[in-house]
């Protein structure tokens, strides 16, 4: 399979545990956007202050290049792409993308963020992701998943959609 599959949601929602999941079990490289991001995004964050759209564009234009580069070979990215026009800008560099949207609750998600060792979004970023998150419109075609489900759970109804 060569899909090209954005799996997208706020900071704790889950995406760098499904992500390898769909990735391994699809046969697809996986990377993680995080790895995409400047030095001084990750400073930013670290320091408890949100990006803003100006922080975002080198990122996501990273991103996208990435997966274009893999079309017709496929991978999985994860990628907050909170907003449609980070996803359109996104799907410009990669047309025939795949939306997985990992959706929940702002309680459950904060403490997952907080149980988080290591990384460098803290959990009280959390609820400025939903503040900033446009969730996919239907004609987004993105696959809807409710991260209470367990990741092996959240992983085969991804691949069960993608293979529709």
């Amino acid at each position: 399979m060569s899909h090209l599959v954005l799996v997208m949601g706020v900071s704790g929602a889950g995406k760098s545990t499904v992500g390898p999941l769909i990735a391994h079990r699809l046969g697809l490289r996986f990377d993680d956007a995080d790895a995409f991001h400047p030095p001084a995004n990750v400073a930013k964050m670290s320091r408890g202050a949100p990006l803003d759209d100006t922080d975002r564009a080198p990122w996501l234009d990273a991103i996208g290049a990435h997966l274009a580069a893999h079309e017709g070979v496929g991978c999985v990215v994860t990628c907050s792409a909170l907003k449609r026009a980070y996803r359109d800008r996104l799907r410009v560099a990669a047309p025939g993308l795949r939306l997985v949207f990992l959706q929940g609750d702002l309680a459950l998600v904060a403490a997952r963020q907080a149980a988080r060792q290591g990384h460098f979004m803290p959990a009280s970023l959390v609820a400025s992701q939903f503040a900033t998150l446009e969730p996919p419109a239907p004609e987004e075609g993105a696959i809807l998943l409710d991260v209470a489900a367990t990741p092996d759970a959240l992983a085969e109804a991804a691949i069960s959609a993608l293979r529709q």
